[in-house]
């Protein structure tokens, strides 16, 4: 038995629940009201999640970017990201977080933490959820993670409050926000291109409003 689930199509709607859930609950939390940008670690601990940063070798399928040990609640991120442009870092400790939650089977692991501690043998497999560059079915399971992340470093309500501020069709505001959140500039144009807010036509640099653009402030 595996405490890794099988893929299944997740629709975009449930993952932005799922991560808006998150925030809410911690928002209902002092001790963990977030702020931006969001520190993706304080996410980790909120739900009761280690994380460490080690070199993480290479196997004989290749590089693994960072791996889940679910019955040790531990998140293991390869610090070879740390050479990344800065924004990396949170989003690849967000996208675990979303395997976290879109991809282990949390009771199941709960009910086996609880038989080991009493000292009974279950035939599970150990083997930690190992982040990497895919294909298939695992391929879209990457997929589904990284937009979890997405709805988690800039949630709508928030990306609202800057559009509110900010001309979406200027590379420095959209710069000045990218800082703000603390996620790469690539995060944040698939995000708004996503919600239909900025148009970039492939191989010109002009950004246009899309028709779902928020009005801004004047």
């Amino acid at each position: 038995m595996s405490i890794i689930k099988r893929y299944r199509y997740i629709p975009d709607s449930e993952i932005e629940a799922r991560a808006n859930n998150i925030l809410k609950r911690m928002q209902e939390t002092p001790k963990y009201i977030p702020k931006w940008p969001l520190d993706a670690t304080r996410v980790a601990e909120f739900l009761g999640l280690d994380v460490v940063w080690d070199r993480i070798p290479p196997d004989a399928e290749g590089q693994i970017a960072a791996r889940i040990l679910p019955l040790e609640h531990l998140i293991e991120i390869n610090e070879d990201i740390l050479e990344l442009p800065k924004g990396f870092e949170e989003s690849t400790l967000a996208h675990e977080l979303g395997h976290w939650e879109l991809h282990i089977d949390q009771k199941t692991a709960g009910q086996f933490e609880e038989l080991i501690k009493q000292g009974g043998k279950a035939e599970i497999d150990m083997q930690p959820f190992l982040c990497r560059a895919v294909s298939g079915q695992l391929q879209k399971m990457e997929w589904q993670a990284q937009r979890f992340a997405s709805y988690l470093l800039m949630p709508r309500y928030i990306l609202e409050q800057m559009a509110a501020e900010h001309d979406l069709t200027k590379w420095s505001h959209l710069y000045a926000m990218q800082k703000d959140l603390g996620v790469t500039i690539t995060n944040l144009k698939v995000r708004l291109r996503q919600l239909n807010w900025i148009i970039l036509p492939p191989g010109d640099k002009t950004i246009y409003l899309g028709k779902a653009a928020p009005i801004r402030k004047k």
